[in-house]
């Protein structure tokens, strides 16, 4: 088995405390993320923003470089559903300052990692509108396979946007959450 460098990254919750970073992150970003996503950049959206994650049906990750601390980037696990679905949807984002460097593609590595084996999430999905190049192939990279088009799938920057739909299961062997039904 070859052999695998550790990460030059490290996944930390994202907290209140991220505040005036991220924001400032968020604005440095703008010509990067526009119109792909949409990102609270001011210190009220950020809070308003940051309550989405306080009932568990979501976590959200800062990606930050472990030589210095810098914030490379964001993930969030969204909609995680229990049941006999046991999954969510990935959402990702890159700050301009470090883009382009593989930090984003470590970062989402260790996030599926967690989501499959701490989170013991079966299936992850991805939505990336087809014009976002750069983001269809970190997907791919990742091992992500395509499920199809969702038509006027996210409103995003004052329009409803068409995204891919992009999956991956869990490699086996995969330990089920035990909210999975027995029958």
């Amino acid at each position: 088995m070859p052999h695998t460098p550790p990460s030059r990254v490290e996944l930390c919750p994202l907290t209140l405390a991220d505040e005036e970073e991220f924001c400032a992150l968020v604005r440095a970003s703008t010509e990067l993320h526009s119109p792909w996503m949409q990102l609270p950049a001011t210190a009220a959206q950020f809070r308003t923003w940051m309550s989405r994650f306080d009932d568990g049906g979501n976590e959200g990750f800062v990606i930050r470089v472990r030589d210095g601390g810098a914030a490379a980037g964001l993930v969030n696990i969204n909609s995680i559903i229990r049941g006999r679905y046991q999954g969510a949807s990935l959402g990702y984002a890159a700050f301009a300052p470090s883009a382009g460097r593989g930090y984003l593609t470590e970062g989402l590595t260790l996030a599926l990692e967690y989501a499959f084996t701490d989170l013991r999430l079966h299936r992850l999905e991805a939505n990336i509108q087809p014009g976002n190049k750069a983001s269809l192939c970190l997907i791919q990279r990742l091992g992500f396979g395509y499920d199809g088009l969702s038509p006027a799938y996210l409103y995003i920057e004052g329009a409803w946007r068409d995204h891919e739909r992009w999956s991956l299961t869990a490699p086996a062997p995969w330990t089920p959450d035990p909210s999975l039904p027995e029958f």
